[in-house]
């Protein structure tokens, strides 16, 4: 039986103790990723063994290591390397070689980049959709800060052919200076407006993610899901923060399973057509049965 995260002190409550599931797919899946990195492996998800074991992973691109150090992650930080220019080729065979229906690619944030590694996500989607033309692609980017003055360079992979545009915004806007101090709680709202309002020209739906029991109040989470309410997000994911390693930041508390509840009430109280809410929630835990169901309840795509 798994109880922890990866770093967690002390006695978990039982709505945090996750079976550790294996199978013959968990092994196919390594085999297949082994050139790769996948954020199930960098970022300690609770749920890898899980993802795994059914077969699917969440690729992890432009690392291993990233320009920044939020609180939260524990993704290498530190110098980075080029980017491999035949990654994107390698992510689309090893989606071909899973015979996926529905991939996730994400990537470590690279400040150093001009275009913050557009180009390259762009590429992958394009890899993937000529290796597997069904299968639909969810990116789940960083924020691409070095386009904030030139937000439309993001329309080449807004119009690439992808099911969801993912961007997490982590925590609510008060503990942005703490928990994401090299990240701007506005932007990441701009940028997930722009993403919203060429949604429907391009068929993908909009989604974002945070982390609860870092130490915001409810009265700042409900904020929270009213500025994504208003910037046109479609799919809201909402999951317990466990802390990865012991170096990094402890949660403050465990939110309850009752707690999940009540946000998923609120957040579709003011607009959001589909959230996922619950101690082991991640953003790309289930994203295939998330974007379908998204779309079952009348969202884009």
């Amino acid at each position: 039986m798994s109880t922890r995260g990866g770093g967690q002190t002390g006695s978990l409550p039982a709505f945090l103790k996750k079976r550790i599931a294996c199978g013959n797919a968990a092994g196919r899946v390594r085999r297949a990723v082994s050139s790769l990195a996948t954020i199930c492996e960098e970022g300690r998800c609770p749920n890898r063994s899980e993802c795994f074991a059914s077969g699917t992973a969440t690729f992890l691109i432009m690392g291993p290591s990233c320009t920044r150090a939020c609180a939260y992650c524990s993704v290498e930080k530190g110098a980075v390397r080029p980017l491999d220019a035949g990654e994107p080729v390698r992510v689309a065979e090893a989606v071909r070689e899973l015979g996926l229906r529905y991939a996730v690619v994400t990537s470590v944030t690279r400040d150093d980049l001009p275009d913050g590694g557009l180009d390259h996500y762009v590429a992958t989607v394009n890899a993937i959709r000529e290796t597997s033309p069904a299968c639909e692609i969810e990116v789940l980017v960083p924020d691409f800060v070095q386009l904030e003055e030139r937000v439309g360079t993001i329309d080449r992979l807004l119009a690439s052919g992808i099911a969801v545009f993912n961007h997490n915004i982590e925590t609510v806007k008060e503990l942005f200076p703490v928990v994401r101090p090299q990240a701007s709680y506005e932007w990441s709202l701009e940028l997930l407006s722009y993403a919203a309002k060429l949604s429907s020209v391009h068929g993908y739906s909009v989604k974002s993610g945070f982390m609860v029991g870092l130490g915001e109040s409810d009265a700042q989470v409900r904020n929270l899901l009213r500025d994504l309410a208003d910037a046109g997000v479609d799919i809201v994911t909402i999951g317990q923060y466990l802390r990865p390693t012991r170096a990094h930041r402890p949660p403050a508390r465990y939110v309850t399973p009752e707690e999940f509840e009540t946000y998923a009430a609120y957040a579709r109280e003011v607009g959001i057509a589909h959230v996922v809410s619950g101690p082991f929630v991640r953003s790309s835990y289930h994203a295939r049965e998330v974007r379908a169901a998204a779309v079952g309840l009348g969202g884009r795509g």
